[in-house]
């Protein structure tokens, strides 16, 4: 099987737009500029690496953790193979395991051998060339069925992970408190939240992000934990970097929802999912040229985990995108 110079023009022209196209697909959902860097950071206590419950606000499932201290409880974790499979990257997230190799492998073979006159469909003349195209077909189907299956995986009901609250005659539907616009979640928490501590996560929704615009680290010690304090630092370091500096404002709370709450030792802990608008913008440090972003609200739907030791205040403890 031979192809055209003008066949081969348009696979490498195909090849090069995926090459391209792929990486930006891969980190658009990262673009966002606002606290947290639109990621999943911090910790829930020995919840960290469980869903938490969907919620009307947010009826999908919140994405893993990619920043955390800590550590997965397997038996694997501090292994090298532990610690690839934490690294981020579209096809080293959790869960991926072999459909991440496999997948990356055929991408770099494919485009690169398309790209070079070889790949998927070149040198079809030998017995030897058709029986390799045979195992190329072979591995995109598997390839295909796996991302399926991880794809089904992923969006499984929240009930069904590990922490997730069992469904019965004693789950509660969602409904408004008519309290800074949040509701109740999916069941009713083994910590039992107040009015005022609905008050203090919306409070806190607008105080971590008004000093996050305003690079405020010290203010930002008396609002998070010392574990998202460190990665919002970083965060600022890398924007000082580029010479950007990321600008939030007109932060308002739309809807929220407690996803679950519960106590570890002196700890408390409460997860809430928030569906707020903000202006979120770019601006070139020197010049206040904008960069990314408008005056023009959006909106963001996350999932927010607060602790407070006994007696003490709520801290912003992690936060999760959802999907």
């Amino acid at each position: 099987m031979n192809f055209s110079q003008g066949t081969r023009g348009i696979i490498r022209t195909l090849a090069i737009v995926l090459s391209v196209a792929l990486p930006l697909a891969i980190t658009i959902s990262e673009a966002d500029a606002r606290v947290g860097g639109g990621g999943n950071s911090g910790s829930r206590g020995s919840r960290t690496y469980s869903a938490p419950p969907s919620t009307t606000t947010a009826p999908g499932t919140a994405q893993p953790m990619n920043r955390s201290f800590t550590q997965p409880g397997t038996p694997n974790v501090g292994t090298p193979a532990a610690g690839a499979a934490n690294k981020g990257g579209f096809f080293n997230r959790p869960g991926m395991g072999m459909l991440g190799g496999l997948a990356a492998g055929f991408l770099g073979a494919g485009l690169l051998g398309m790209l070079f006159g070889g790949g998927l469909f070149s040198g079809l003349g030998s017995l030897s060339s058709i029986i390799g195209l045979l195992l190329q077909i072979a591995l995109i189907v598997i390839v295909v069925r796996l991302a399926m299956s991880w794809w089904q995986r992923r969006h499984t009901p929240a009930s069904a992970y590990a922490g997730g609250p069992a469904e019965g005659p004693g789950a509660q539907t969602s409904f408004r408190t008519g309290l800074s616009g949040f509701g109740l979640g999916s069941s009713q928490p083994a910590l039992e939240i107040q009015p005022a501590d609905y008050e203090a996560f919306e409070r806190l929704l607008g105080e971590v992000q008004a000093a996050w615009s305003n690079e405020d680290v010290e203010k930002l010690h008396t609002l998070a934990t010392p574990e998202m304090v460190s990665y919002f630092s970083k965060d600022l370091e890398e924007n000082k970097a580029r010479n950007d500096i990321n600008k939030v404002s007109d932060v308002k709370l739309l809807q929220g929802d407690l996803a679950e709450a519960w106590r570890e030792g002196e700890t408390d802990y409460a997860s809430v999912a928030m569906r707020f608008s903000l202006v979120d913008k770019t601006l070139e440090r020197t010049t206040g040229r904008l960069v990314a972003g408008s005056e023009t609200p959006i909106e963001a739907t996350e999932v927010w985990t607060f602790a407070r030791r006994r007696g003490g205040d709520w801290e912003l403890s992690a936060i999760q995108q959802t999907s």
